[in-house]
Order: structure tokens, then sequence, then C-alpha cells
């Protein structure tokens, strides 16, 4: 939908002819006590010994390994890697399978879980724009609006738990995101090990392990970057292939009985123009609005609530699942037990989206559209690799 265009006008073919079908199952809420990112750091440096400590979901090659190196490729979906197998050779060769990411499926909320082994629902991080005080809040830029807000919301008080079980960990990860705040609310009391060129990912992890480091941890942030700005097609192609080289580069570059595992924060969903401006009808009653363009948090005027979702049911219910708040917490969508403090971050109303759509706010719009989206509770979004290969 070209920027300007709203519902009250002639509306696209995609509007009222969904692209797909992905909704008719219903939101695939996370299953936290299962198969999940937030259960693999946990697992790798909880027990003594991963011989038989091991939940049933790690990949078989952890067992016999006497360490490991975590690589978490930012927006690889599972249902991506089993379309473009072709362009993952090494990846697709791997141990492994299918597990949950968390909700909403965001990077920040998503790695928050990873480093901490703790759901959304307990270490608070509840999504990409939450609400802290009165102020909606980037987290990963830790601003409001252009307004950094480092001092007035530390981050060590928004995510108050240690990353990695209270163990200083080696965090092999891009130079420049190693001072920001977001890094300093999931990844403070680390080692950083900072990488300017992405060819210095196994050069790091290898010195890591020969040092004698019995867990690594590396992030890769290039396809994510490649699908939100050019979407799937041949820059998405060469991307993966150039992921696939810096896996195939650690399994050359580790030491012997080193495990090497693969997994991802989320997956991804081609939105292109279909960008659902919501119409002033809808949003009559609503204050403010936090999340993201596939899961938007409304914020209801007092005494509202009711009008908000009917008003949303009415106006985009075949393409989202609209959901209150109390359905999200009824149903555990971030997790069993969920603090009022962090409670208070959330909307009031949440659209979901189930098809191929975003919903558009202008307080969270960049310099260009994002092609490939994220946030919602779909297959390709919820569904990421947990892979392994031992060297």
């Amino acid at each position: 939908m070209p920027d300007g265009q709203r519902l009250s006008e002639p509306r696209p073919t995609w509007w009222t002819a969904p692209v797909s079908s992905s909704g008719a199952g219903g939101p695939i809420i996370p299953d936290y006590a299962g198969a999940n990112v937030r259960g693999i750091v946990p697992s790798l440096l909880g027990p003594a010994s991963w011989a038989r400590d091991l939940p049933s979901w790690m990949p078989e090659p952890v067992a016999s390994a006497s360490s490991a190196v975590l690589l978490v490729l930012d927006g690889l979906g599972w249902d991506q890697l089993e379309d473009h197998r072709h362009l993952m050779p090494t990846v697709s060769s791997m141990v492994g399978g299918p597990i949950h990411t968390v909700a909403p499926t965001t990077t920040a909320t998503a790695l928050t879980s990873i480093a901490t082994g703790l759901t959304p629902a307990e270490h608070g991080i509840i999504g990409y724009r939450i609400l802290l005080g009165g102020d909606v809040v980037n987290i990963l830029r830790w601003a409001s609006g252009d307004q950094p807000v480092r001092r007035s919301h530390p981050p060590s008080d928004v995510q108050p738990f240690e990353p990695f079980l209270g163990q200083t960990v080696p965090v092999v990860s891009p130079a420049e995101l190693q001072a920001s705040a977001f890094s300093e609310a999931h990844l403070r009391g680390c080692d950083p090990v900072g990488w300017r060129a992405s060819s210095s990912i196994a050069v790091e992890a290898r010195r890591q392990v020969e040092q004698g480091e019995r867990f690594v941890y590396c992030y890769y942030g290039g396809i994510d970057k490649i699908a939100h700005e050019r979407g799937f097609g041949p820059y998405y192609d060469a991307e993966l292939r150039a992921a696939d080289a810096i896996v195939a580069d650690l399994l050359r570059s580790l030491p012997s009985g080193t495990v090497l595992l693969v997994t991802a924060d989320h997956g991804q969903v081609q939105v292109g123009d279909r960008i659902v401006h919501p119409s002033e009808e809808m949003l009559a009653d609503v204050a403010l609005q936090s999340g993201e363009g596939r899961f938007r948090w409304l914020h209801a005027r007092p005494g509202a609530v009711e009008a908000v979702r009917a008003a949303a049911e009415a106006e985009v219910g075949h393409v989202a699942w609209v959901v209150t708040r109390e359905q999200t917490l009824d149903e555990h969508w971030f997790g069993a037990a969920m603090a009022p403090a962090v409670r208070s971050r959330l909307g009031d109303v949440a659209l979901v989206a189930h098809e191929p759509v975003s919903f558009h706010e202008a307080a969270d719009s960049g310099p260009f559209e994002l092609i490939c989206r994220h946030g919602s509770l779909t297959s390709a979004e919820v569904l990421v690799p947990l892979l392994a290969a031992g060297v």
C-alpha cells in the first residue's frame, strides 16, 4: 500500500483476498518448557556433564563434545532454511531440527531469552518497542523517539537478570554493538570479543576455545538485515551463501572436541507493500501504540478496551489475530508467570498478523519500509533451527 493510503480509500486486491492462509490454525504459542531457544544456554552452562544431562531435543553431537560454540544467525527461520537448503549446504548437513523461539518473534526479546535462559514474562524485554513509565522505548536503540533514555531507564533496571547463568562468557559479536544499551541489558558481565569483519568470527571463536573456554557465544546479523532491506530474492540468496561460508569456516577452524551449534532468534515473512494503515475510526479510543508492525499493541484510553478490541476485530480481524492482554496472559504467550512491572509494559489489545501484512504507525517508521518482517506467531516466524556438528 503506498504511503498515505488509508483503509477508507479503494483497497488493493490483497486486502480482501489475503495472500496466504497461514493463520487458519491459530497462533503458535511458544513451548517454553520444551524445545525452545530459551533453554539452550541453561542446557549448555548448567550441567556438569553433557553426556548425561542434556534435554532430549538437544542435537546428539553435543553429548560427546568438550566445548561448545553457539552461533546465532539473526533472522534464519526454519521455514526459510527448508526453502533454501541448496544455498546452505554446510548448515543443511548439520544434525538437529526446528525448535520454538519466543513471543513476540523479535530480536530484542529473543536474544534476551537466549542469553538469560528466561521467558519474556520473566526478563521483561517484552518486545521491540515497549512502554516504560510514560515512554515508548525502542529497545534496540534504547530511545523514545529521538531521545536517548539510558539514564532515565537504566538497562540493568529494565532487565535485571544476569546472562549466561552469571558466568563470564566470551561473546563474539560486531564491535559496534558492544557498548550499546541493549547489549548492557542482555549481555552485561560477558567478555566482549568484537569483530569488524565476519571473517573474524571463526578466528575469534577458535582463539577462545584454545584458551580454555568451554562455551563461546557468537552473533551474526547479516541475514536479518538483508531480508529487511531487500526481501527474498538474489540479495537474500547471496547472503545465505555468505552465512553458510561462516559456518563452514567455523567447522574448519575450531579445535577437535568442539561442537558448533547454530540457531536463530526468529524467522521472516515477506510483507512488501502490504502495509495496513488503521483508520481514524479504529484508533479513536487508542491513546498510544507500541510493539512492531506484525505484533502491534494498542493502548486503550481508560474504560475503552472493549471498544478498541471490537473496532480492531471489525476492521483487521481477517488479517490478524486480535487479542486482549488478558488472553495473551491466560494462554501464556510470554511464559507462565509475569510480574506486575512487566505486565505494565504491555498494551491492552494486540494486532498479531497472520497474513503477510504489517500495521503502520508513524512513530515506528524508518527511512524506508521493511520488505521482510517478523514479530508474529506464524510458523515462518516462530520455528527456528537448532543444529549441531562436532569437530
